[in-house]
């Protein structure tokens, strides 16, 4: 396994996951909830901008490796669904969306490993809609952790209107991939008919 500083990052980002969702069990006594879900938010930004350093870094050390290409997209995965499991439970995000953007991770990486073994993995290489979907999502998050105004800003219902945002583009990017391999799996299917 290769290690260099971008790959060290993703495995940071790894690592917070049950930093973040351990606060949420810690005993109310412990910890505020203002605090907690300050600290909450506050590490969700972190790791986010892990995931952009460490492509950038990767990209301008020349450092990428398959090993990484790999990591990087489960690391992301990973910290989305396990604070969108967090929101859930507070019921600061509604469960429709929760698993709208739950389920289609999992259908796209299943349909990104799926075409990577027949050889067509371009044909599901990440798209603009993906990367705005990842944006709003990214931005959603934390709002919805932190979950109160911050210098007037209503936080809450900023994160609340970006995570139906971030629904949206997620069916509409899954069926933009869904559509752009349907040529693959149509024939894959042709075949063994």
């Amino acid at each position: 396994m290769p290690m260099n500083l971008p790959i060290a990052l993703t495995w940071l980002r790894i690592a917070m996951i049950p930093l973040i969702v351990g606060l949420f069990y810690l005993p109310a006594d412990w910890i505020s909830v203002p605090v907690r879900d300050t600290v909450a938010a506050f590490a969700f930004i972190v790791a986010a901008l892990t995931d952009w350093f460490d492509g950038w870094l990767a990209r301008r050390w020349n450092q990428t490796s398959s090993f990484g290409a790999f990591l990087d997209p489960v690391a992301d995965k990973l910290m989305v669904c396990a604070a969108l499991l967090i929101l859930l439970d507070l019921g600061r995000v509604d469960s429709f969306i929760a698993l709208i953007i739950i389920g289609r991770e999992i259908t796209i990486s299943a349909l990104r490993e799926w075409m990577a073994k027949i050889g067509a993995s371009g044909s599901v290489a990440v798209h603009r809609l993906g990367k705005f979907k990842t944006a709003a999502q990214m931005v959603a998050i934390p709002c919805l952790l932190y979950w109160r105004s911050l210098y007037g800003v209503p936080l809450d219902i900023v994160g609340e209107v970006l995570i139906i945002i971030a629904a949206i583009l997620t069916v509409w990017s899954m069926c933009y991939y869904l559509r752009r391999a349907w040529p693959e799996i149509r024939d894959r299917s042709d075949r063994r008919g």
